[in-house]
């Protein structure tokens, strides 16, 4: 899946950590297939937090609250070895490091496993900080990261807003308040975060996939085609769109259709959580209607 990391812009995602996007789609999509004789069951993958605890190189941009050699080493160390982090911003913010020191002991902290609390430190942090607008909303779009590793749907979805209260129309933030509430079940307001996504940004094949979820989940399997047809013209690859386009065939009595997308985004993304729930998918289908 499509990611996009910007300096200074909403999209900035959690340093030291594994994105939580993919995983989430699986969750926010909901695995859920018909059987032969309507029946319908549910296969989910891993949690988003078991997930997204794995941890991820740093990306190349983060929002910048501070500048300087102290701010520099802390973010490295955050890829490198978050419990120096977290020492080393703990010294700094001692002797006066201000912003950037919080905001580097916060990312060690998700780096360490400990999401909760350091969604509640970035958000403290976006409260008060005085940096621009953009800047505040990338450290409340973290925030809202962290709580969607940290399984909490509801904080997730209130960070997230507080961001587009500063950058209403980031297509970033949209989609990740859409994720947020689709782990809760609400896929209508999800569905209109990612219409307006598709709106600002028509080539963005995630918000695509995310919005085919949407329908299904509504009972719009028609539009749900659709959408997963733009994603996968977008994107021919995408093992997300190829799993999501697996269910609708399935939902549809297109047995044979579901098999090879599943096993085409096993082959695309053999070690992710995708892979994971196609794989799932897979399985079911071999149990048989009396397995489902």
């Amino acid at each position: 899946m499509r990611l996009i990391w910007r300096r200074c812009g909403p999209a900035a995602r959690l340093p030291g950590v594994r994105s939580v996007r993919p995983v989430l789609l699986g969750v926010f999509a909901a695995v859920l297939l018909a059987a032969a004789g309507g029946v319908a069951w549910l296969a989910l993958g891993r949690t988003e937090a078991e997930a997204a605890s794995e941890a991820l190189p740093v990306p190349p941009d983060v929002p910048r609250l501070a500048s300087g050699p102290e701010y520099e080493r802390c973010l490295s160390l955050v890829r490198q070895d978050p419990d120096e982090a977290r020492s080393f911003a703990e010294g700094w913010e001692a002797g006066g490091g201000g912003e950037g020191a919080r905001h580097c002991s916060a990312l060690a902290l998700i780096a360490l496993g400990e999401p909760e609390r350091g969604a509640e430190r970035l958000e403290g942090l976006a409260r008060v900080s005085r940096a621009s607008a953009a800047t505040r909303a990338s450290i409340f779009a973290q925030a809202g990261q962290a709580w969607m590793m940290a399984n909490d749907g509801g904080r997730a979805f209130g960070a997230t807003t507080m961001a587009l209260t500063l950058a209403p129309d980031d297509p970033e933030l949209l989609t990740d308040r859409a994720i947020a509430l689709g782990t809760l079940g609400r896929y209508a307001e999800a569905l209109d975060d990612l219409n307006r996504v598709v709106r600002l940004d028509p080539d963005r094949a995630e918000a695509w996939v995310f919005r085919a979820a949407a329908h299904r989940h509504l009972d719009r399997v028609d539009q749900a085609a659709e959408d997963v047809a733009r994603a996968l013209t977008l994107a021919p690859d995408s093992a997300e769109a190829l799993l999501e386009r697996g269910i609708i065939r399935q939902l549809r009595g297109d047995t044979a259709g579901a098999r090879a997308d599943w096993e085409r985004a096993i082959t695309l993304a053999p070690d992710s959580a995708t892979a994971d729930l196609a794989q799932q998918n897979l399985a079911l289908n071999e149990a048989g209607p009396q397995r489902r």
